[in-house]
């Protein structure tokens, strides 16, 4: 790949029942919801919004949006 080229930025849009709507902390990590993996930030911001907005009465429910190519790459 060439230097010139963007970097490659993955995405992963996962939710699921929380003890507390402050925090990420799951209720079940078993259960937690896996939307999917998307190249771009406005793809997961998307996707993310779409599941929000469909669980949006149910104050239990978080979807997030984890950076993954932080976690792939801390130090760049």
């Amino acid at each position: 790949m060439s230097e010139l080229k963007s970097k490659q930025l993955l995405h992963l849009v996962m939710g699921g029942r929380v003890r507390d709507p402050r925090t990420v902390e799951f209720i079940d990590p078993y259960s937690v919801h896996v939307v999917g993996v998307y190249p771009s930030y406005d793809e997961a911001a998307e996707a993310w919004r779409a599941q929000a907005q469909r669980t949006v009465d149910d104050a239990e429910m978080k979807y997030v949006i984890v950076h993954l190519h932080k976690l792939l790459e801390p130090d760049v």
